[in-house]
């Protein structure tokens, strides 16, 4: 038997991984014919990574290659790399990454490792490796900021995620049952999934539409441990569900969504605000975050776990202090009833509201592909080596929008929609 030809037994419904494949290249990429795939996966991810190439080939793809990573090489690097190689990446590969975008080839991208792989190594040898490696990759990346080409994430049930999920089962159990959640959040458990993701986009398009047409030039915050205002970015647009990107593909880049998110102005956030979900960052759980913002900038921040973490990532940049996105969510999402923490932040962002550190959307402004870098920043765009986003919301937090005039119309109650 040859290696294209091996099996592999999994836990897996084949059914429904078969339509988050579908889903992927026909919702989450709308795959245009003649038109190249690049994919990025674990290797475990191998079964979903197959049915997406079918699919994409089937919808008329011109060639899909794929690049895969691998938890023990990985970890190969913190356990035997010589020091110096933690400031380093590999930029030839970015490089023709971005070559490749800008030669009009999706982008798509499965998680499914480890959230926690990282963290028993040294956390100055992860955060070195992490900057080098956004360096390396922001000439791609500014082709998927910038929402150049259209792009999309999904997720696999990896083994140590699922047991990372839930810690109290077999394997085999915990991954049936992280496939469980996927499917359901990524609605692909009945028979038209593309119907069900129309009619999501509808509802999450008619929440962008009010908001656009409030034109708030704040949010205030308001709940136990959070009194926090964002100044919005001038000109901000609001945007969830299906967008379209430069090259005129519409397409939903997160798969799962419940957010509708915009650019906050990068200096006018003024308040304090807490977490209310831990964040999994580069293999280490931060929880309890509590920030102070003054003129937009982050001027205390604590943990009470992953604190050292957390400074070190806001040490990033000089924008890595700032926020990028601001994103709400309701309490009642279904990925906040399914009452799991996913240790993913695709996941894990969906079921609250959220804020991002970092680089903003410029498809988040009035004529966004139209706007120079340069335009963006003086308009309150945040510029950024970073973008991590994590969750403020919870049925305790009140949100009202803030009019020029200084009125306020209230628009989430109890953390959700009012």
């Amino acid at each position: 038997m040859t290696a294209h030809q091996r099996n592999f037994p999994t836990p897996i419904d084949p059914v429904r991984l078969d339509r988050l494949a579908q889903v992927a290249v026909k919702v989450g990429l709308r795959l245009q014919p003649g038109q190249d795939l690049l994919v990025t996966a674990p290797t475990l991810a191998l079964p979903l990574v197959r049915k997406i190439a079918e699919h994409a080939y089937k919808a008329g793809a011109g060639l899909v290659t794929s690049i895969f990573s691998d938890e023990a090489v990985t970890l190969s690097r913190y356990q035997f790399a010589q020091d110096h190689s933690f400031d380093r990446a590999a930029g030839w590969l970015y490089d023709g990454m971005s070559k490749a975008f800008a030669a009009n080839t999706a982008r798509l991208a499965i998680v499914g490792d480890d959230p926690m792989l990282l963290s028993g190594q040294d956390p100055a040898k992860v955060a070195r490796a992490s900057k080098a490696n956004s360096v390396a990759y922001k000439p791609a990346l500014e082709k998927i900021v910038t929402f150049d080409i259209n792009w999309n994430i999904v997720a696999y049930p990896g083994p140590s995620w699922a047991r990372q999920v839930f810690p109290d089962d077999e394997e085999d159990v915990a991954v049936a049952k992280l496939a469980d959640a996927i499917f359901a959040a990524s609605r692909v458990n009945g028979d038209d999934p593309i119907a069900a993701w129309d009619k999501h986009n509808a509802m999450l398009r008619s929440r962008t539409e009010w908001l656009n047409g409030q034109r708030f030039s704040a949010l205030h915050y308001s709940g136990p441990g959070t009194d926090l205002t964002i100044g919005l970015a001038d000109g901000h647009e609001w945007e969830g569900g299906a967008s379209t990107a430069r090259n005129g593909i519409t397409c939903n880049a997160n798969i799962p969504t419940e957010e509708v998110f915009t650019t906050p102005h990068a200096r006018r956030v003024e308040g304090h605000v807490v977490s209310s979900k831990p964040l999994s960052y580069q293999g280490s759980l931060i929880d309890n975050i509590a920030v102070k913002f003054e003129e937009g900038r982050i001027v205390q921040a604590k943990a009470s776990r992953g604190e050292e973490v957390l400074n070190k990532v806001l040490d990033t940049d000089e924008g890595a202090r700032r926020l990028g996105e601001v994103a709400l969510v309701p309490h009642s999402s279904p990925i906040s009833k399914s009452g799991l923490l996913f240790f993913n932040t695709l996941f894990d962002e969906n079921a609250a509201c959220h804020i991002a550190l970092g680089q903003c959307y410029s498809k988040c402004f009035v004529n966004g592909d139209r706007l120079t870098p340069e335009q963006i920043a003086a308009q309150g765009g945040n510029k950024s080596l970073i973008h991590i986003d994590w969750m403020i919301g919870s049925d305790q937090i009140d949100i009202d929008g803030i009019h020029a005039d200084g009125r306020h119309v209230p628009v989430f109650r109890k953390g959700e929609w009012a």
